[in-house]
């Protein structure tokens, strides 16, 4: 069995526990033993696309892990917590609230490479603990900056010049307040790389327009090829177990594969890269190919380089 499960993981759940419900279900559906791994965790508190590898998937896990993603999230401004997140305890607050105008201005310096702190509250290692077990012990944490990459972010509403006019109009209904001081809360979208910290993002855009903010919504609507289109839920997933149809639940290994060109093999080239061995006198541009041999099935990751041909991961197909 090898392939993707794409599972629109619910709130409350964690990604370990997602590939365990996997494993399961795969178990009650008399797959027997199948290797697992999922392609980027998800916090428990939030929800979205949880990329699940099936077999020789899980050999583009780490591709995957790599890979930019999307999230919807939601910024409540006012209150700051020290899991910058709805779970945490409140450690600072403010009266002001920005207007989206305000927001608005602020988010071009949060695009593009940035360096960020993370959350005391993570998963990053610390003299070999996790920075949120020492949190939790109440030790004071100094997390590093890292350099990350916001590829895009926006309100989630409509354009700013929308936005703009609105609020000249209608400043109090555009502030979306009771008292007309300013936003209570707003829902970004963020398109960003590998090792971002969206809690560290909410916090840092409340900081820059005045207040505190933590993040009570966090919903992941893109992970690599991967979106809410593919994915399942909880309960589709369970319905495989008991019966439903393979085809409605798995996707193919090579829907993995394709932000990647694809390359046509002879078979005497497809029996060569499946041995490991480099193939020479192949025309082709340079890059990163997925090679399929005459069956179209995924033969290996390849790298051709002048005309060269070489293994950066096979498949046992």
């Amino acid at each position: 069995m090898n392939g993707w499960i794409i599972l629109d993981k619910p709130v409350g759940l964690g990604s370990t526990q997602a590939v365990g419900a996997v494993k399961r279900v795969c178990r009650e559906a008399g797959l027997g033993k199948v290797k697992v791994g999922h392609g980027g965790t998800l916090d428990p508190l939030a929800s979205g696309v949880l990329p699940i590898a099936l077999g020789e998937a899980t050999k583009l896990c780490g591709r995957m892990l790599d890979a930019s993603k999307v999230y919807d999230f939601t910024v409540k401004f006012g209150t700051q917590t020290d899991g910058l997140d709805a779970e945490g305890e409140v450690v600072a607050t403010s009266d002001a609230r920005p207007t989206l105008a305000e927001v608005e201005a602020v988010l071009p310096r949060f695009t593009g490479p940035i360096e960020q702190v993370p959350p005391a509250f993570s998963a990053i290692k610390i003299d070999g603990q996790r920075a949120y077990d020492l949190a939790r012990k109440g030790e004071t944490v100094e997390m590093a900056a890292r350099s990350v990459t916001i590829y895009s972010l926006r309100h989630a509403g409509p354009d700013p010049a929308s936005i703009a006019a609105a609020e000249e109009s209608a400043p109090d209904q555009v502030r979306g307040d009771e008292g007309g001081e300013g936003l209570q809360d707003i829902t970004l979208t963020a398109h960003v790389s590998k090792g971002t910290y969206i809690r560290s993002l909410a916090r840092d855009i409340a900081h820059a327009v005045g207040t505190v903010g933590h993040v009570t919504m966090l919903r992941r609507t893109k992970a690599g090829p991967f979106t809410l289109d593919h994915a399942i839920s909880l309960d589709k997933l369970n319905a495989f177990g008991q019966g439903a149809a393979q085809s409605d639940i798995i996707l193919p290994l090579e829907a993995g594969l394709v932000d990647i060109p694809a390359l046509n093999l002879s078979p005497e080239a497809a029996g060569a890269i499946r041995q490991g061995r480099v193939w020479t006198g192949e025309s082709t541009h340079d890059g990163l190919y997925w090679g399929r041999d005459s069956e179209m099935r995924p033969v290996a990751l390849i790298e051709a380089l002048a005309g060269t041909l070489k293994v950066v991961r096979g498949f046992n197909l």
